[in-house]
């Protein structure tokens, strides 16, 4: 194709970025402040089953023709009519949920304005950048705060290596006592979100289509994970760093708050702002990237349920994809002012828990389909048992999460 390297970076860090949001900053602080160093092995491979998923995602879209959502379909109504579900609702509390993590950050460093207002803005202008379809706006918005999202994160990291001496000694791989669950979520925490059903979409917005972009996809994939595992390491290092072995606690999204704070005090009052940038540019990549590519998403299966000719590429000038952006956006602002009613977060929280599990076990089936793939394309026996992995680890983690919510 006569291109370089450089030139072949596609949507890889989009679906990546989108996949980290404030949960992660938070989990990655929280195994630093707690266990040092002992937990960047859970990381690294972390960001391999999330490579191993993505790269099945792009290989079944390059090789079969069709979109995920129509993988989906060939497998029964079940699908179809679990993500239907899980669209509308996840979204709507989403919808909240996501503005309301950009408004945390904004608000540290703006606290002029209220909490509220900064999740109506962020949804607002989650919507403007969206609600067109065109993704060349999008991709070069989500690129910018990549790069802010990097450089603020990794940068911080670096003004507290000097203070790792004594702790490179924690760094030997280990699972310490009664932390397996722990290290099983940090695992399946790392860049992993509904968007990452979205990556076929964005290849094909790329014009990336056929065998001769699989070679340059998981180059594309590649680079966005070992990206992702850099941004999160740095995250435990900043937790070790600073914390690790104090009385601190971190605790939730607001937790993330308090962090920047102490590292205004601990290293220098810039550093506080160069945390609250990155845990803004965090938030906001995950708003738009879900408010983007889930509307995608949405769009094939109104497609595919309606069967009308909408062909693939122009889901996004389809009103389907703009009711999504829609509604996304404005009725998940109720949530900001009458709370968010309990039936409603058990419902969501079920969903999101069993998402990565359904994704991993549909990408089992569809890449050994003899129907679908030429035998070149399908999986040989290390991604079966990497993808056979993936299952099990987000299995496990969603049925620790579904007793939690129902206890």
């Amino acid at each position: 194709m006569g291109k370089s390297k450089w030139t072949m970076i596609g949507p890889g860090l989009i679906v990546a970025a989108t996949g980290v949001g404030a949960g992660d900053l938070v989990a990655a602080l929280v195994a630093g402040t707690n266990y040092g160093l002992v937990f960047m092995w859970a990381i690294i491979v972390g960001a391999l089953f999330k490579f191993v998923l993505n790269e099945g995602v792009g290989r079944w879209h390059l090789l079969s023709g069709k979109t995920i959502f129509e993988g989906w379909q060939s497998m029964g109504k079940w699908a179809s009519i679990y993500f239907g579900v899980y669209a509308i609702i996840w979204g709507f509390v989403y919808g909240a949920a996501g503005t309301s993590s950009c408004a945390l950050a904004m608000s540290a460093m703006i606290p002029s304005i209220p909490l509220w207002a900064w999740a109506v803005i962020h949804g607002v202008a989650g919507f403007a950048i969206t609600w067109s379809g065109r993704f060349q706006l999008f991709e070069r918005v989500m690129n910018v705060l990549v790069g802010l999202m990097f450089i603020t994160v990794v940068g911080s990291a670096l003004l507290v290596l000097p203070q790792l001496d004594d702790l490179w000694k924690t760094a030997v791989p280990d699972l310490p006592k009664g932390s397996l669950l722990y290290a099983l979520g940090l695992i399946g925490g790392v860049g992993g979100s509904i968007t990452m059903a979205s990556y076929g979409y964005w290849l094909q917005e790329n014009g990336w289509k056929g065998r001769a972009y699989v070679s340059p996809m998981r180059y594309d994939s590649a680079v966005a994970y070992i990206v992702t595992a850099i941004f999160t390491l740095s995250l435990l290092v900043l937790g070790a760093a600073l914390l690790y072995g104090t009385d601190t606690t971190i605790s939730g999204e607001q937790g993330l708050v308090s962090f920047a704070s102490i590292m205004g005090n601990e290293l220098h009052p810039a550093a506080r702002w160069l945390f609250l940038l990155g845990f803004w540019s965090a938030s906001f990549t995950s708003v738009i990237g879900v408010w983007n590519g889930v509307s995608y998403l949405f769009a094939d299966f109104v497609r595919n349920m309606r069967k009308t000719p909408v062909g693939a590429q122009s889901l996004n000038q389809s009103k389907a994809f703009r009711f999504y952006v829609f509604w996304l956006t404005f009725p998940p602002m109720l949530l900001h002012f009458i709370g968010k009613p309990v039936g409603l977060i058990i419902a969501y929280g079920a969903l999101g828990a069993l998402f990565m599990p359904f994704l991993a076990v549909t990408l089992l089936y569809l890449l050994n389909s003899k129907k679908a793939l030429p035998d070149e394309g399908r999986n040989h026996w290390l991604s079966n048992v990497l993808l056979t992995l993936c299952l099990a680890l987000f299995a496990v983690l969603s049925i620790n999460e579904l007793m939690r919510l129902f206890a």
